[in-house]
C-alpha cells in the first residue's frame, strides 16, 4: 500500500510538489486558450475563415484526445514528474513556433504541439494528488487543481491580450512560451512522484496487454459514468472558452473586447467560488455524484435557451448568469474524475482518468467543428449565424444525459452487489437541513 501522506495530514512537501505541478497546468490552460482570445487577430494574421479557424482548434483538440491514452499509460509507467516535464516542454515549443509562424501550415504545426502537451499534463497533476494528499482530502484537492488552473484563463484574457495588442503577436506568444519553459525546469527540480520513494511504476505492457487493460478499465461502470458525466458538463464551457466565447460576445452580443475579457475573468472567479462547493458535496455525498452532474447540465440547457431566445443582444445580466453557469461546468466535469478514481485500482488511475477526460473533449471537438461549419455556411461572424450554431449543443446534451442514466443503473447494481446502497434522497436532504 502506498504511503499517500503523513499521519497528521498532507505534508508541506506534498503541497509544494502539487503547487509546482499546478503551475504547469495553469500555464497549460493559458496556452490552450490563448488562441481563442486571439481568434480575431489570428483570422486577420493568417487570412482564414471561421471554418478554417475552428479547424485550428479542431486539430489541437484532436491531438489532445490522441494523447490521452498514451499520456495515462506514461504516467502509470514513467511517473507524473517525467510527464510534467515533457508536457511543459511541448507547450513551450508550440507557442514559440506559433510566435514566429510565417504561414498557416507552420501555425497548424504549432497548435499540434500545444495540443500534445496540454493532452498529458492534467493526468500527470491528478496522479500526484492521491499520492501526496490524504484520501479524505483527494476530492477537494482535485477540485482545487482545476479551480486554480483557471487562473490561466485570466492570464490569457487580460495580460496576454494586453501584451498582444500593445507589443504584437510574436512578443505575446514568445512570452507565453518562456513561461512554460520555466515550468518544465521547476517540475524537474521539485516534483517527485510520491513521498519517500513509495511510487512504483506499472509494468511495461505489450500492445495486446494494453488493449486488454483498456477494455477492463472501460468495462467498469464507474469509468463509463465518469466519462459521460465529464462529457455532459464540460463541452459547453470548453467551446466557449477555447474559441467561440470572445468572438460571440464581441460580434453577436455587441460587447467591447475589454468587456468580453471582463466576463472571461468573471468566469474564473465563479469557478473559484463554485469549485469548493462541488468538492464538498462530492465528499459528503459520494453516492449522489451523478445528481450533481445532471443538475449542472440542466442549468446549462436552461440558461443557453434563455440567451438564444432573444432576437438581438441578450441583457447584460443574463450574459453574467450564462458565464456563471458555464463556470460550473469545470468543477462538474471534475466529478467525473472522482467517480472513475473510486471505481479503479491505483495501478490504473492514470489510464482511467485519461479515458474520462476524453468524454468532454470528444464532445468539444464535435461541437467546435459543427459550429465552424454552420457559421461558415451562414455568412461568418454574424449574430444569426452564432445563434444557429450554438444549437448544435442540444443533441450532445441529450446523448450525454441518456448515457449517464443508463450507466448509473449499472454502477448502482454493482454497488448493491457489494452491499453499498445509497440513502433515499429525501433522507439526505433532511439530514442536510438538520445537520
Amino acid at each position: 500500500m502506498e504511503n499517500r501522506s503523513d499521519p497528521s495530514g498532507t505534508s508541506r512537501r506534498g503541497v509544494i510538489v502539487w503547487s509546482v505541478g499546478l503551475l504547469g497546468y495553469v500555464l497549460a490552460v493559458l496556452q490552450r486558450t490563448s488562441f481563442g482570445v486571439a481568434g480575431l487577430d489570428a483570422a486577420d494574421r493568417f487570412g482564414v475563415s471561421p471554418a478554417a479557424l475552428s479547424a485550428f482548434v479542431f486539430l489541437q483538440i484532436a491531438v489532445y484526445m490522441a494523447a490521452q491514452i498514451p499520456g495515462g499509460l506514461l504516467v502509470d509507467r514513467l511517473g507524473a514528474r517525467a510527464v510534467l516535464v515533457l508536457a511543459s516542454t511541448l507547450l513551450a515549443a508550440g507557442q514559440l513556433v506559433l510566435a514566429f509562424a510565417p504561414s498557416l501550415p507552420v501555425a497548424v504545426l504549432a497548435r499540434l504541439l500545444v495540443g500534445a502537451g496540454d493532452g498529458v499534463i492534467l493526468v500527470a497533476v491528478l496522479a500526484l494528488v492521491p499520492r501526496w494528499f490524504e484520501a479524505r482530502r483527494v476530492p477537494l484537492a482535485t477540485q482545487l487543481t482545476t479551480i486554480f488552473s483557471q487562473v490561466g484563463q485570466i492570464l490569457s484574457a487580460v495580460p496576454f491580450v494586453a501584451l498582444l495588442h500593445s507589443a504584437g503577436w510574436s512578443p505575446a506568444f514568445g512570452t507565453a512560451a518562456a513561461a512554460s519553459a520555466i515550468a518544465a525546469g521547476l517540475a524537474l527540480a521539485v516534483v517527485r512522484n510520491a513521498p519517500g520513494g513509495a511510487w512504483r511504476p506499472a509494468p511495461s505492457l505489450s500492445l495486446r496487454e494494453i488493449g486488454g487493460q483498456l477494455g477492463a478499465v472501460w468495462r467498469r461502470p464507474g469509468t463509463r459514468l465518469g466519462f459521460f458525466g465529464h462529457m455532459g458538463t464540460q463541452f459547453s464551457m470548453m467551446v466557449f472558452c477555447l474559441l467561440w466565447g470572445v468572438p460571440y460576445l464581441v460580434t453577436a452580443q455587441g460587447l467591447s473586447p475589454g468587456s468580453a475579457g471582463a466576463l472571461i475573468s468573471l468566469f474564473v472567479v465563479a469557478t473559484i467560488v463554485i469549485g469548493p462547493v462541488v468538492g464538498l458535496l462530492t465528499m459528503r455525498h459520494p453516492l449522489r455524484r451523478s445528481w450533481l452532474v445532471l443538475g449542472i447540465i440542466a442549468a446549462d440547457v436552461v440558461v443557453w435557451t434563455a440567451v438564444l431566445a432573444f432576437p438581438g443582444p441578450a441583457p447584460r445580466w443574463l450574459l453574467v448568469v450564462l458565464v456563471v453557469v458555464l463556470a460550473a461546468g469545470g468543477p462538474g466535469s471534475v466529478v467525473g474524475f472522482d467517480i472513475a478514481r473510486t471505481a479503479n485500482p491505483s495501478t490504473n488511475l492514470g489510464l482511467a482518468q485519461s479515458i474520462v477526460n476524453l468524454g468532454g473533449f470528444t464532445a468539444s471537438l464535435v461541437v467546435l467543428a459543427a459550429m465552424g461549419g454552420v457559421m461558415n455556411a451562414l455568412g461568418g461572424f454574424t449574430p444569426d449565424a452564432f445563434r444557429i450554431a450554438w444549437l448544435v449543443q442540444y443533441p450532445v446534451w441529450a446523448f450525454a444525459v441518456a448515457c449517464i442514466v443508463v450507466t448509473r443503473r449499472s454502477a448502482r447494481r454493482l454497488d448493491a452487489a457489494r452491499g453499498v446502497v445509497p440513502r433515499p434522497l429525501r433522507e439526505v436532504l433532511a439530514g442536510s437541513r438538520t445537520g
